[in-house]
């Protein structure tokens, strides 16, 4: 069972469970240096060539914890939205129990997942685009909000695509299902060409780039740029580029042994060690400082490094 926690907040090192971190970077492997899901839990399967515009991947994930066993999986913010099926009893059970699915909006804060007994499921990460084009809302309104996938599609539609997973033998058949429900969403809509265009920029600068200088290169006012952002990927311009520069000082920790905070900090495009703190409280929930230990206890790396 995976219960979203209320708080998402910085838990000390005394809490009564074990706290897991997740963090997959845009072009990480499935499982990335600081995560602490366990190997063989996670399986990507491929996006169908059709929906390599809307779909950035597909991953299965199916751990079964033991009696009186609870983790804290700590999520970290990717800035996207993402399609989560829940499949636990699917498909051994004999009373074959039916598959939940939900939306979770583009979100800038981390989320605390309780997990406890088996967990079975699908999770999609969309591209910039595919909210508004799947669920026929603005992105932007989908934004820190998860939503079940009823409340956008009718009740209809959605019986039918929970049939559909209820039937499937095996992960890659329900997968099968999933993305021909979602071709059919797609039917007639274009993936949005600047606002992708915009992330991808955002993103290649480490999140560096002025707003104005991304609309001017995508040939658009700033205030069409926050219009696209709203309308297709679920964060202002400058959110995003708050959640890609946090990306390039995680991918700078992978390199450095014993990281110095105040350079880091500086090399990531922070004013100082005080802001690039204050980010990873917001951002992560967690001090840099204690970040850093979780990810370490979460993988096979044995750094140490200064407090910030």
């Amino acid at each position: 069972m995976r219960v979203l926690l209320a708080e998402a907040g910085e838990a000390g090192d005394d809490r009564p469970m074990a706290e897991r971190l997740f963090l997959r970077l845009p072009g990480d492997p499935l499982h990335a240096p600081e995560t602490g899901v366990p190997r063989g839990t996670l399986r990507d399967i491929a996006v169908a060539p059709g929906l390599h515009p809307w779909l950035a991947h597909i991953t299965v994930y199916r751990e079964m914890l033991g009696p009186g066993q609870e983790v804290v999986e700590r999520v970290l913010p990717d800035g996207a939205a993402h399609l989560i099926v829940h499949l636990a009893g699917v498909p051994a059970a004999p009373d074959r129990r039916r598959p939940l699915i939900g939306i979770a909006g583009a979100t800038a804060l981390p989320a605390l997942l309780r997990l406890k007994g088996e967990q079975a499921g699908l999770s999609v990460r969309l591209q910039p685009g595919a909210a508004s084009a799947l669920f026929g809302v603005p992105a932007g309104e989908l934004t820190d909000r998860m939503l079940p996938l009823d409340a956008l599609w009718g009740a209809g539609e959605t019986e039918t695509l929970v049939e559909g997973l209820g039937e499937g033998r095996s992960d890659a058949q329900r997968v099968a299902c999933l993305q021909r429900a979602l071709l059919r969403r797609l039917r007639g809509h274009r993936p949005p060409g600047q606002a992708a265009q915009a992330v991808r920029l955002i993103a290649e600068s480490d999140g560096r780039r002025s707003v104005r200088s991304v609309a001017d290169a995508v040939g658009v006012g700033e205030r069409r740029l926050q219009q696209l952002f709203h309308a297709e990927v679920g964060l202002s311009p400058r959110g995003w580029s708050r959640i890609a520069r946090l990306h390039a000082c995680l991918r700078a920790l992978r390199t450095t042994a014993t990281p110095r905070w105040a350079e880091l900090a500086l090399d990531s495009g922070y004013c100082d060690q005080s802001h690039l703190a204050n980010e990873f409280r917001a951002l992560c929930g967690l001090s840099p400082s204690l970040f850093l230990r979780r990810s370490i206890s979460g993988s096979s790396k044995t750094r140490d490094g200064d407090a910030a």
